[in-house]
């Protein structure tokens, strides 16, 4: 029996108290991707291993398997601007990521829940649309630049997304630099752009974090002799979810670059399509090395069944990715 004498806290209390030991939350609109490859299932596991918090809020789905996309249906804009709410007036957010959100319709009410939240860096990821009909991209394109852009701190893209969609009459014989892209982007309110995948010499690619007037940051990689699906989506959502627990942006970008080259180097192939990346890396690297030491443990001891050993408990990943 409890002790009249001593002061109870219900459950609302001990979350206020614990508040401060709680991950950074990070709000995410992307469409729901039933291959695992991409969207909100991408995002939820990037932002996870990043040490923090995932707010989900489906804008739509993908019809689509590990090798293309097939159709894409959209959600209500009623339905989005209900979910994200409910989530907001509950949990503080500390970041925004925007995927791809399926209509311009979606991408107004985003901006104007966005623009509530001035205060917190909002990333936006632009991926490759080439598998829609043209005329959908180009509606949904324009709505992004007038409504979405002017509110993004942070913009990351393909090379050639981007160089398509912000420097359409680009008309020199040098292709255009992360610098001339970062330019584009700025004139429409975004001052930090991340270009990502620009060929080099070599079989390399570079990844530059620039602004019209420098280079922040780069860091080239070699690149894989595969095709990946999901690569856009892990990075920004890893670099949201960094930005989200207090990273500078240059330690964010390395740090979610890093992330990025790990997850890939450890990708699979789930079905008959493409790679995904392994976002979760660092729990198989556990998971295997818990293996090879119950193997030895199990030889030294005489038993030859390995699997019947107890495995230690797992261990969470610190805020951070300080393990890649």
């Amino acid at each position: 029996m409890a002790n009249p004498h001593t002061p109870q806290l219900d459950s609302r209390q001990l979350q206020i108290e614990d508040s401060d030991a709680s991950p950074a939350c990070v709000m995410t609109f992307n469409a729901n991707d039933p291959s695992g490859a991409g969207g909100l299932t991408a995002d939820i596991t990037a932002i996870t291993s990043a040490g923090a918090h995932p707010l989900s809020v489906v804008t739509g789905t993908y019809l689509r398997d590990t090798a293309e996309i097939f159709d894409h249906l959209s959600f209500d804009d009623d339905a989005v601007t209900e979910q994200a709410r409910a989530a907001l007036e509950d949990m503080p957010v500390s970041a925004i990521k925007v995927g791809f959100v399926g209509s311009p319709e979606n991408i107004s009410t985003i901006a104007e829940i966005a623009s509530d939240y001035s205060d917190v860096p909002l990333v936006a990821y632009m991926p490759s649309l080439s598998w829609w009909d043209e005329t959908e991209i180009d509606s949904y394109l324009d709505a992004f630049r007038e409504l979405m852009l002017p509110q993004v701190t942070l913009l990351i893209g393909n090379h050639s997304t981007l160089w398509r969609w912000l420097l359409p009459d680009w008309s020199t014989e040098r292709n255009p630099s992360a610098r001339d892209i970062a330019k584009a982007a700025a004139g429409l309110g975004v001052p930090y752009t991340l270009v990502t995948g620009i060929p080099l010499p070599d079989q390399f690619i570079d990844n530059v974090l620039a602004t019209p007037q420098a280079v922040l940051y780069s860091e080239k990689f070699e690149r894989f002799e595969a095709v990946f699906e999901g690569a856009g989506e892990t990075l920004s959502a890893a670099l949201c979810a960094l930005l989200a627990n207090g990273h500078d942006l240059q330690a964010a970008t390395a740090e979610a670059l890093t992330y990025l080259d790990h997850s890939l180097d450890a990708g699979f192939h789930p079905g008959m399509g493409h790679i995904v990346p392994d976002r979760l890396f660092w729990a198989q690297a556990e998971d295997d090395e818990a293996s090879d030491d119950e193997a030895a443990d199990a030889e030294l001891s005489g038993n030859d069944d390995a699997g019947l050993t107890s495995k230690p408990p797992f261990e969470f990943p610190p805020n951070g990715t300080t393990k890649h």
